[in-house]
C-alpha cells in the first residue's frame, strides 16, 4: 500500500466550541502532524475552559449520513475515534468500521472526567471494551480511563499504569499508550505497549500550567496521523509525545479562556515559518535590533567600550532569544531527547572542523605574535575537541541512532560559510568579531547552566566543558583581541565587524535551534 504525502484523517468526536478539545482540537493536532482532516460528529458539546454546559446528541441516522458522505467521496488514511457517548453511538461506529475496513483506527476512550467520575454507563463500558478489541490499532486511555479498561483499581505510578497496559494489550491484541499525565511528580511520561509486551518510552518532564485542554484529543489525533504518514509505532508517538510537550509548553502564551485553557496546537508552525523566512535579519537601521525585554548583562564582562557595543548589540534580543529555546531548556533541565543531543553533537563536530580552518587562519593573519599563537592554540585545541567528541559522545549514540554524520545541515553549512567568508574575505577585525560569538555566547550559556551540571545530569560532560575556568580564560582573552582590534580599526571596518558579529550570533541562535526542527 503506497503511503500518502498527506494522510487523510477522519475525526469521530465530539465537539468544543471554544477549540481545545473534541473534533475542533483533533483537526488542529491532524494539521500540526501533516494530515488533512475531517469530521464525523457524534456528539454537540456546549462547553468551554471551565466545563461542560450540556450536551445535543444528533440521531444516529445523521452519523450514518455523515460517514457516508466521508467514505462515498474520500480515502481514509486513519480514523480516530473520540467520544461516543452511549451503546448505540458506539456500536454504530463499530459496525461502520467492520464494514469499511481502515488501516490505522486510534481510540481514545472518553470514559472519566477530568474530575474522575465516570461519564459512561457499565453497558456503554463494555461495548467501549468491545469495540478496542475489534477495531483499534492503538488505544490511548488516560490513566483513570486504562483502569476502566482493565477493571482495576487506578494505577498510583507509572510502573502501575505500564502493567495495566501491558493486561490490556494482551487481551485486546492493541498497541497501549500508556500516559503519565494524571500522575503526580516532575515527570509525564508516556509509553507504547504491545501485545507481545514490549514497552518503548518516551520521557517527558512535567510543565506547570493548568492549560491542558485537550490533550487527550490532540496527542491521539496527531498519533494517528503520524502512523498513516507511515511512521512506525514507536516513532509516531515519539513525535506525537514531544510536539505535544512543547503545544503544553507553549500554551499559557495562547491566554484563551478563564479555566483550563488548551495547548498550542501550531507553535511548531509559527517558528518554522519564522526560521524558514526569507526576510533579512538586518535591515537599514541594524545597529538598533529591537529588544524584547530588559538588556541583561553578560557574566564574563567585556573589556573596553567596544566589546560593550558589541554586547549591547545581543543582549536585548538575541541572547534571550537563545536562552528561550527548547534545545536550552530541556538540556537544563536533562530534558532533552538524546536523539537531538547526538543531532547537535554531529553538527558541532563539522562545526568544529570549519571553525578550526577559520582560527588558523586568523593566527596568519594577526599582527603580534602573542594573537598568531593564541589563534593558532586555540585552532588546535578546537581539534582536540572535536576528537574527543567523536571518541566518546558521538561514538556511543551512532550505535543508539543513525543521527547523519556525513554532512553538514543548511544551518551548519551556512554558519561556516559566514566564518570563512569573514575570515578569509575580510579585515582581521571583522574576522575576529566573526568568531567571537563561538567564544562569548558558548561561554555565557555555559555559566548560564553551570547549576543544573550535577552529577546525574545525563549531559555533565557537555555543560562542564563551556563553563570550565580554561574555557572561560580563552573568551577573555578573546575579548581582548577583539577590543585591540576594533580599536585600531576605522569607522567602516568597525561597522562591518559589528555586523558580521550580529550575524554569527543570529547563527548561533540558529545552531542551537536546529536539532529542534530536525525530527
Amino acid at each position: 500500500m503506497s503511503i500518502p504525502s498527506c494522510p487523510r484523517v477522519l475525526s469521530i468526536a465530539g465537539t468544543d466550541p471554544t477549540g481545545g478539545a473534541g473534533i475542533q482540537a483533533d483537526l488542529k493536532a491532524i494539521g500540526a502532524a501533516g494530515g488533512y482532516g475531517m469530521s464525523v460528529t457524534t456528539a454537540l458539546v456546549a462547553q468551554n475552559t471551565q466545563g461542560v454546559r450540556s450536551i445535543h446528541t444528533p440521531p444516529v441516522s445523521f452519523l450514518e449520513a455523515q460517514l457516508e458522505a466521508v467514505f462515498d467521496d474520500v480515502t481514509v488514511d486513519a480514523v480516530k475515534v473520540g467520544m461516543l457517548g452511549d451503546v448505540t453511538i458506539t456500536d454504530t461506529v463499530r459496525r461502520w468500521l467492520q464494514e469499511h475496513p481502515v488501516s490505522v483506527v486510534v481510540i481514545d476512550p472518553v470514559m472519566v472526567a477530568t474530575s474522575g467520575d465516570r461519564l459512561l454507563s457499565e453497558e456503554a463500558e463494555e461495548a467501549v471494551r468491545g469495540f478496542v478489541e475489534d477495531c483499534a490499532t492503538l488505544v490511548t486511555p488516560n490513566v483513570p480511563e486504562l483502569a476502566v479498561l482493565v477493571n482495576q483499581p487506578v494505577a498510583r505510578s507509572f510502573d502501575e499504569v505500564i502493567e495495566q497496559a501491558r493486561n490490556l494489550a494482551a487481551q485486546s491484541s492493541v498497541m497501549v499508550l500508556a500516559k503519565g499525565g494524571h500522575l503526580d511528580g516532575d515527570r509525564a511520561d508516556n509509553a507504547l505497549v504491545t501485545p507481545e509486551g514490549t514497552v518503548t518510552t518516551v520521557p517527558v518532564a512535567r510543565i506547570a500550567t493548568k492549560n491542558t485542554h485537550g490533550t487527550g484529543c490532540s496527542l491521539s489525533s496527531a498519533v494517528a496521523t503520524r502512523l498513516a504518514a507511515g511512521d512506525a509505532p514507536e516513532r509516531a508517538v515519539a513525535w506525537s509525545t514531544r510536539w505535544l510537550h512543547d503545544a503544553i509548553v507553549h500554551a499559557d502564551a495562547l491566554h484563551v479562556g478563564q479555566g483550563h485553557g488548551p495547548v498550542d496546537h501550531f507553535h511548531q508552525l509559527r517558528i518554522r515559518a519564522q526560521a524558514g523566512s526569507s526576510q533579512p535579519w538586518l535591515g537599514e537601521d541594524w545597529s538598533e535590533i529591537p529588544e524584547r525585554g530588559e538588556q541583561a548583562s553578560p557574566e564574563i564582562s567585556p573589556v573596553g567600550p567596544h566589546t560593550q557595543r558589541l554586547w549591547g548589540l545581543v543582549a536585548g534580543s538575541i541572547w534571550p532569544d537563545i536562552q528561550r529555546l527548547p534545545f536550552i531548556r530541556d538540556l537544563r533541565s536533562g530534558a532533552l531527547r538524546r536523539e537531538d543531543f547526538a543531532f547537535y553533537l554531529n553538527q558541532d563536530a563539522m562545526y568544529l572542523r570549519t571553525y578550526s580552518r577559520a582560527l588558523a587562519a586568523l593566527s596568519s593573519a594577526a599582527p603580534s605574535a602573542t594573537e598568531q599563537v593564541f589563534w593558532a592554540q586555540s585552532a588546535a585545541n578546537t581539534l582536540v575537541e572535536e576528537a574527543e567528541l567523536h571518541r566518546t559522545w558521538l561514538a556511543a549514540e551512532a550505535q543508539r541512532s543513525s543521527i547523519g554524520a556525513e554532512h553538514p545541515s543548511p544551518v551548519t553549512k551556512a554558519y561556516t560559510d559566514h566564518l570563512l567568508a569573514s575570515v578569509l574575505g575580510d579585515d582581521y577585525a571583522v574576522g575576529v568579531a566573526a568568531v567571537l560569538p563561538c567564544y562569548w555566547l558558548y561561554a555565557e550559556i555555559g555559566q548560564h547552566l553551570h547549576e543544573a551540571a550535577t552529577p546525574e545530569h545525563p549531559y555533565v560532560a557537555w555543560l562542564e566543558t563551556y563553563k570550565d575556568e580554561d574555557f572561560v580564560e580563552a573568551t577573555r582573552r578573546a575579548l581582548g583581541v577583539v577590543e585591540q582590534a576594533l580599536e585600531s580599526a576605522g569607522s567602516e571596518q568597525r561597522e562591518r565587524a559589528e555586523q558580521a558579529f550580529i550575524y554569527a550570533s543570529l547563527h548561533e541562535r540558529e545552531f542551537f535551534d536546529q536539532a529542534s526542527r530536525a525530527w
